[in-house]
């Protein structure tokens, strides 16, 4: 009798291949430089809220959603974060591409000057002011071991831009010690307005609301002020026509 012929049991070898099972999907990647300016936007409204040294790192990461490795990270740490947040706050008033894009216009220096004080009492006059304000006035009335870092980085910089500005209308070399008063006399009036209680001039002072008319004084009161120590210093200010001054409305 023939002997039936039996199929072969398929081996491990010829058995199809099992599907693969499908990559897990990977959560998309977070941007470093995101994380950073939201760990820095966190921290800064808290340092404006209750100040560096009442402002704990955790509270800091809780309210961020991160981890203190994240501030490591990206800032070496809450004192590193404390640097970045003020140079930031510095920025928030006025940065150093602005100052650049105003110095280097080509208009006529005083207009120039002009369109700088303008900006700060436009800034000062803001219904809710940036947080870096509430900082900046907390590192001023008691600085920390951040002001030389701050004076380092953002000062310094805009404080040349604003010299070369001066220097120019007045005449003279912008490290000359007239023209370095001359940015403090300049510059300090408009720092003051920015921080100075809203209630100023609201009920003390209603006059200054009037930001056009402000700038315009303010411009005739600095010019004059720069003319006069440029001839005193001899410098060639008193020779330059001045910039006619736009009317402003009068209340």
């Amino acid at each position: 009798m023939a002997s039936r012929s039996r199929s072969p049991r398929p081996t491990a070898s010829s058995a199809p291949p099992a599907a693969e099972p499908e990559p897990a999907a990977r959560a998309p990647r977070t941007d470093g430089n995101t994380t950073r300016a939201h760990i820095l936007e966190t921290a800064g409204r808290l340092f404006a809220e209750r100040g560096f040294a009442a402002s704990t790192s955790k509270e800091i990461c809780t309210r961020a959603g991160t981890n203190m490795a994240a501030v490591n990270y990206h800032f070496g740490g809450r004192d590193g974060l404390y640097e970045a947040v003020l140079v930031e706050a510095h920025r928030q008033i006025v940065s150093l591409d602005e100052l650049v894009a105003q110095a280097s216009s080509g208009a006529d220096p005083r207009e120039r000057l002009r369109a700088l004080l303008g900006h700060l009492v436009e800034m000062g006059h803001q219904p809710q002011a940036p947080w870096g304000f509430r900082v900046m006035l907390r590192e001023a009335l008691s600085p920390s071991s951040a002001m030389p870092v701050l004076i380092q980085k953002a000062v310094l910089p805009k404080a040349k831009v604003v010299r070369g500005l001066i220097g120019e209308i007045m005449g003279l070399a912008d490290d000359h010690p007239s023209v370095q008063r001359g940015v403090m006399f300049t510059v300090l009036p408009c720092i003051v307005m920015m921080v100075a209680p809203k209630e100023l001039g609201q009920r003390v002072l209603p006059a200054v609301r009037d930001t056009g008319a402000l700038v315009d004084d303010l411009m005739r009161y600095v010019l004059a002020g720069l003319d006069a120590v440029a001839r005193e210093a001899g410098g060639q200010a008193a020779a330059a026509p001045a910039a006619p001054v736009k009317a402003g409305r009068r209340r």
